[in-house]
C-alpha cells in the first residue's frame, strides 16, 4: 500500500531537504511521488510536524553478558521487583529485551548498535538482540586483548595475515565493526599491571597499545569494513592520563580513519584544588583538526545508573566508587569486565564537571557529522535521558538552569557557560542520523530519499525540546506504524546489520587447530549460524567497501 505523510517539515541533510513537502512509502520504503496520479492508500496528515529518518545510536550496551551481570547484581532497582516503587530511579535502567526496542522506539530510534560483544559470546548476545522488537540492531566485536591477535603482533606476521584473522571473526560473529578496548590492557591487568599507558608493553607478548591500535586500524581498513576502528583508549577517567592517552590515540590516526568512543570520559584534567578539571575544549580542538577521526560523548546525566565495561582494568581500580556499595569483577580469555554501579550527584563537583565536560565536547567540536550522541548507556545515563540531552543541545537557557543548580565551584572550571551555540534541527539531524548511516556503511537508512528503508520518526515542534523528542507522534519501522503519540501500536521484528568479509580458508583451517588445541572445542562452536537465531531472514550483510 502507497502511505503518504503529508505537508510535514522534512529535515533530511543527507538529501539537503529542509522543508515543507509530502513523504512517500510503499513496501517498506520510501519512493518517489508517484507520477501516474495514482493516489495513496493512506494519508497521515503531517502539517506542523517534523519529519525525520529513524534515528541511529551507534554506542548502546543492549544485550550480552555484562548487561545481563547488571540486571543480577542489582534486583531492588527493578520494576519487577515488587517492594521498591515504580519512581526508584533504576526502574529506567533493568530494562528486559522487550522494554528496550519500545523505550526507543517511542522516541523514534529505529536502529541501535551494541559496541562490545566478546567474539566467544556472540551467540548469547544475537539471541538478546533478536528478542528486542521493533529496531533494527548490529554488533561490534571486541578484539585486541586476545591471545591469537597479540601473537601474530609479536610474531612479525603479515598484514595480510592478521586482516585474515580479523575476517574469519568479524564473520564467525556475524558483527558490524570491530571494537578495540584499552588494547592490551586486559591481558596487561592479569599480569597484576594496574595502570597501562598508550605505549606501554604487554608483558609477555611484547606489543603496546599503540601497536595493537594501528593494526586493527589497518585491517578494519584494508577489508573495507565501514565502520572504523572502534576504540576505547586507555586510562578511562583518569584525570590526566584519559585526557593524555585519548590525544596520543588520536593522534595515532595519522590520515587513516578511527574512531573514539565515549570521550567524554576521557576529558579530565588535573587543574585546580581538586585535581580535577575540564579538558573538553583541548580535545574540541584536536578532533576539529584532525578530519579522519570521529567521536562519541558518553554524556553523564544526574540521577542512579550502573557502569559495565569490558575494560576490565579500569572497572577493578573504580570499584570502590560503586554506589551502592557492591561491584562484579570476572575475568576470562581476552577482555573480561566489570559492573559497577554509580550515582551521578547534581550536588558533587566530579560528577557535575563530568556532566558538563560532555556538553562542552558537544557544542565545540564544530562538525556535527563527526560527534555522535551517546551517554554510552547505561555508563553514563540510560538512554531515556536522551530527550534531556536534545533540549540541553538546543536551547543554551535551560543549559543556563541547570547550572545555576549546579556547586559554584564547577563554573569556575568550565566553559559551558559562555558557550552560545544552540544546535538546530538540521544539525541534530545529522548527528543522529546521516552521520551514524554513512559511519556504520548503510546507505539504506538515515535519510528519506527514494530507495531508503521506511524508517521514519514524526514529531511534535514545540519550546520544550525534550518533550518533542521524548514523545514521537508518529513511527514508522520499514513502513509499518509503530508509535503513535508516544506509545507503541505495534511490535515489529527488526533484523541485524553484518558484515562479511571473507577470510583465506588458510586462516579457517588454522583457528580449527588453534581452538582445538586451547579450548577443546572446534571453531564452528564459535560461529554464529544464521538459523539459530530466529525465523526469516534474522540478519542483513553490509557490504564492504570496495
Amino acid at each position: 500500500m502507497l502511505t503518504r505523510l503529508k505537508d510535514g517539515h522534512v529535515v533530511d541533510p543527507a538529501n539537503g531537504v529542509d522543508a515543507v513537502g509530502d513523504l512517500y512509502v510503499e513496501d517498506g520504503v520510501v519512493v518517489a511521488a508517484p507520477g501516474d496520479g495514482r493516489e495513496a492508500g493512506e494519508t497521515i496528515d503531517c502539517k506542523g510536524l517534523i519529519v525525520m529518518a529513524g534515528a541511529i545510536d551507534i554506542h548502546s550496551h543492549i544485550a550480552g553478558g555484562h548487561v545481563n551481570t547488571a540486571r543480577l547484581l542489582l534486583p531492588e532497582f527493578h520494576r519487577a521487583f515488587q517492594a521498591r516503587p515504580d519512581a526508584t530511579a533504576l526502574s529506567r535502567v533493568g530494562w528486559t529485551t522487550e522494554e528496550t526496542g519500545l523505550r526507543y522506539a517511542e522516541m523514534g530510534f529505529t536502529t541501535v548498535v551494541e559496541p562490545a560483544m566478546a567474539p566467544s559470546s556472540a551467540l548469547h548476545a544475537h539471541l538478546e538482540l533478536a528478542d528486542i522488537p521493533i529496531i533494527d540492531k548490529a554488533t561490534l566485536v571486541v578484539l585486541g586483548n586476545d591471545d591469537f591477535l597479540m601473537s601474530m603482533i609479536r610474531d612479525g606476521e603479515s598484514q595480510n595475515a592478521i586482516e585474515d584473522y580479523v575476517a574469519w571473526t568479524v564473520s564467525a560473529s556475524r558483527a558490524l565493526g570491530v571494537k578495540c578496548i584499552n588494547a592490551g590492557g586486559s591481558a596487561a591487568f592479569k599480569e597484576n599491571v594496574r595502570k597501562f599507558d598508550f605505549d606501554d608493553e604487554v608483558p609477555d607478548y611484547g606489543v603496546t597499545s599503540r601497536r595493537i591500535v594501528k593494526t586493527l586500524q589497518a585491517a578494519v581498513t584494508g577489508l573495507g569494513i565501514p565502520h572504523p576502528l572502534h576504540v576505547h583508549c586507555n586510562n578511562l577517567g583518569v584525570p590526566g592520563d584519559s585526557a593524555a592517552s585519548a590525544v596520543a590515540t588520536i593522534e595515532a590516526a595519522e590520515g587513516q580513519p578511527l574512531h573514539l568512543a565515549h570521550l567524554q570520559f576521557y576529558g579530565y584534567g588535573t587543574c585546580g584544588e581538586r585535581r580535577f578539571s575540564s579538558e573538553g575544549q583541548r580535545l574540541a580542538e584536536l578532533v576539529n583538526r584532525t578530519k579522519e577521526v570521529t567521536v562519541d560523548i558518553g554524556q553523564v546525566m544526574f540521577g542512579q545508573t550502573v557502569t559495565i565495561s569490558s575494560d576490565e582494568l579500569r572497572q577493578f581500580v573504580g570499584r570502590a566508587q560503586a554506589s551502592p556499595g557492591k561491584s562484579v569483577i570476572f575475568d576470562h580469555e581476552a577482555n573480561g569486565g566489570g559492573v559497577v554501579p554509580m550515582d551521578y550527584k547534581k550536588s558533587s563537583y566530579f560528577n557535575a564537571l563530568q556532566w558538563a565536560i560532555g556538553l562542552e565536547l558537544f557544542l565545540l567540536i564544530d562538525d556535527p557529522s563527526r560527534v555522535f550522541f551517546t551517554t554510552d548507556h547505561p555508563n553514563g545515563a540510560p538512554f531515556t535521558a536522551y530527550p534531556e540531552i536534545f533540549a540541553l543541545l538546543m536551547d543554551r537557557n535551560v543549559r543556563q538552569r541547570w547550572l545555576e543548580a549546579l556547586p559554584k565551584s564547577v563554573l569556575a572550571m568550565t566553559t559551558l557557560a559562555e558557550i552560545t551555540r544552540e544546535y538546530t534541527l538540521d544539525e541534530i539531524a545529522t548527528m543522529t542520523r546521516a552521520a551514524p548511516a554513512r559511519l556504520l556503511g548503510t546507505p539504506d537508512r538515515g535519510h528519506l530519499g527514494a530507495g531508503a528503508v521506511g524508517d521514519i520518526a514524526v514529531y511534535r515542534p514545540g519550546a520544550d525540546k525534550a518533550a518533542m523528542f521524548g514523545r514521537a507522534a508518529f513511527v514508522f519501522k520499514d513502513g509499518t506504524l509503530v508509535v503513535k503519540d508516544g506509545q507503541v501500536v505495534n511490535r515489529t521484528t527488526g533484523r541485524t546489520l553484518t558484515v562479511r568479509p571473507e577470510p583465506d580458508r588458510a586462516m579457517a583451517r588454522r583457528l580449527e587447530t588453534y581452538f582445538d588445541d586451547r579450548y577443546g572445542l572446534p571453531a564452528r562452536w564459535f560461529e554464529v549460524p544464521e538459523h539459530a537465531v530466529g525465523q526469516g531472514e534474522p540478519f542483513k550483510v553490509v557490504a564492504c567497501r570496495t
